[in-house]
């Protein structure tokens, strides 16, 4: 049984410094477990912070699965992402070294650990234009009938036309099965994970989520929206398919909605989107899944975990779940 390491937690915590300091600790190397970082472009908006894998005596971490997507031309779905993880793994492993897998997209981090049987279907062209056709009232009206009035989309994103029009595709041609789908379901389980998070107090995300927003508009997030468009090919409807900040800033771009409402509509939505995050782990722990929690100053403790479960020492439990902490409103 091959060992790896897991390091997520919701947004704004701190992951990318934390995976850093841990994967040099280690000799480790980074694969990426972001849904936007792939994309090719999606820099300051997807918080790809490049600069923070080179360490301040110049080593440089090494890294997988950032910037190998064209984000006009390709869609990454979750089984490019499974298939494409589990080669970066093997390549690591073949070199001794240890894979680190960082990142806070919590369906891709479940999907290693679950390993997911997919049958989501190759896209239909054809039916996707006559879906686009519609309302957005008319797509919402389609989805509950095939799906009924309690799908995920309808609750959590039910004016996002890409992920609308997906799930009616995926619905109705769901006993295809991609060739990657098909690959991905005989590749063979077997892989170990030590599952860890970065954790801080919700206020502190809350603080760290507004100042981090500010930043990175100063650093120019616009220009690279504007870029990606204009320079680039993507669509504002791709952009807008990317979420939260892409799709704020198409929208603000477009003349939809001024500058001033899309700085409070994203922060009050990267807000929702960390709250969801911590949602979700606390479901993976009631799962039974263990996470073993740390603050961003814990990296040395972190260290000594990892070590002793790559030494195939038994672990204790951990000493506080995610599940426990109630961080109030």
């Amino acid at each position: 049984m091959k060992n790896a390491l897991i390091l997520t937690g919701p947004t704004a915590t701190g992951k990318t410094s934390f995976g850093v300091k841990l994967a040099r600790k280690l000799g480790a190397e980074i694969v990426s477990a972001d849904s936007r970082q792939v994309y090719k472009g999606l820099d300051i908006g997807s918080g790809k912070d490049i600069a923070e894998y080179t360490m301040n005596d110049g080593f440089t971490v090494p890294t997988h699965l950032l910037d190998i997507v064209d984000p006009a031309n390709v869609t990454y779905s979750l089984a490019d992402f499974m298939l494409d993880a589990e080669k970066a793994m093997a390549d690591i492993e073949q070199r001794n070294s240890i894979p680190l897998v960082v990142g806070g997209t919590a369906l891709w981090v479940h999907s290693l650990l679950s390993r997911y049987e997919l049958k989501g279907g190759a896209p239909d062209p054809q039916l996707r234009e006559q879906l686009r056709a519609l309302s957005l009232p008319q797509l919402r009206e389609t989805l509950r009938t095939l799906a009924g009035e309690d799908h995920s989309i309808l609750l959590n994103e039910p004016n996002n036309r890409t992920r609308l029009i997906r799930q009616i595709e995926m619905i109705k041609h769901g006993s295809s099965v991609t060739a990657k789908e098909a690959q991905l379901n005989e590749t063979e389980n077997s892989r170990q994970y030590l599952l860890m998070g970065v954790m801080r107090p919700r206020a502190e995300v809350r603080r760290n989520i507004e100042i981090r927003l500010d930043e990175r508009l100063e650093q120019g997030m616009l220009n690279e929206a504007v870029r990606l468009h204009d320079e680039c090919g993507v669509s504002w409807e791709t952009l807008e398919f990317f979420g939260l900040e892409y799709r704020y800033m198409a929208l603000h771009l477009q003349g939809k909605i001024s500058f001033d409402e899309m700085r409070s509509t994203l922060l009050n939505k990267i807000r929702q989107f960390a709250k969801r995050q911590d949602s979700w782990f606390r479901k993976m722990e009631r799962e039974g899944y263990t996470i073993y929690w740390f603050r961003p100053d814990q990296v040395d403790d972190a260290e000594n975990l990892c070590r002793r479960f790559l030494a195939g020492e038994e672990l204790e439990e951990p000493a506080l779940k995610l599940a426990d902490i109630d961080w109030g409103k």
